[in-house]
């Protein structure tokens, strides 16, 4: 018999989190596609669902203990256990001010989302993630997270200094590490992934890379078999300096 696996993920409604969540129910699983606001989650799950496509729109407001514990109380109630939970759900507010000009309450705002939402969302799936026989989860990161690319006079990143932002998803490789270590021994994997400068709502859609380009690797990440990374942060490339 054929077991049916189980994925969801934050913030995927649109843009890169919506294209990952079609490729993992291409790839047969059921997909919980996390969106706050109900109107569009449930069109974006009914599109997918359109194409023949097992996915469905599940509320879920990273920023809330409750709407993350009634959503983990919902997959719970139809799924025995989670195999992959994509941390896809980001925002970047008034990002590119220079740092001396960045205000603490968008920064706060930032964490909140980026560095609070996937802490809040991984403890709450985790006993469904422990249920599985080996669950992956990837947290979507950037490669501005990445201090030794800043640091690089080599790197395309020597140019970028977004102060919230970038520092909201270098603390997010750090949780990422946090959690792998801990839960290496339950034999899940957790892994950062940087899917690059993207065309979506996030940069008022200047980046230059599409989703499918930008989703190929978390869904490498969340797809890995018993030999895959622990504790990394990867893009197209391959690994990333933190």
């Amino acid at each position: 018999m054929t077991i049916l696996k189980s994925a969801v993920v934050t913030g995927a409604n649109k843009g890169i989190g919506r294209e990952i969540a079609r490729r993992l129910a291409t790839m047969g699983f059921k997909v919980w596609l996390g969106a706050r606001d109900a109107e569009r989650g449930m069109v974006a799950a009914q599109a997918l669902r359109a194409e023949g496509l097992d996915v469905r729109w599940l509320e879920l407001d990273v920023t809330r203990d409750e709407s993350v514990a009634v959503a983990a109380k919902t997959v719970g109630a139809e799924s025995a256990c989670l195999d992959v939970l994509v941390n896809n759900a980001g925002v970047a507010i008034n990002y590119e001010l220079p740092p001396s000009e960045q205000h603490l309450a968008d920064i706060r705002a930032t964490y909140d989302v980026n560095v609070f939402g996937p802490i809040r969302v991984t403890q709450a799936f985790l006993p469904l993630l422990l249920a599985a026989p080996a669950a992956r989860i990837v947290m979507v990161s950037s490669s501005t997270g990445s201090i030794g690319r800043a640091l690089d006079s080599g790197s395309p990143n020597r140019w970028v200094n977004l102060m919230g932002y970038g520092s909201s998803k270098t603390a997010l490789n750090a949780i990422t590490v946090a959690f792998a270590r801990e839960l290496a021994p339950q034999g899940i994997k957790v892994n950062a992934a940087a899917p690059g400068y993207t065309a979506t709502d996030l940069n008022g859609h200047r980046g230059h890379r599409t989703v499918q380009q930008a989703a190929e690797i978390v869904i490498r990440l969340a797809t890995l078999d018993a030999d895959g990374p622990n504790a990394g942060f990867f893009n197209d490339d391959g690994p990333l300096p933190w």
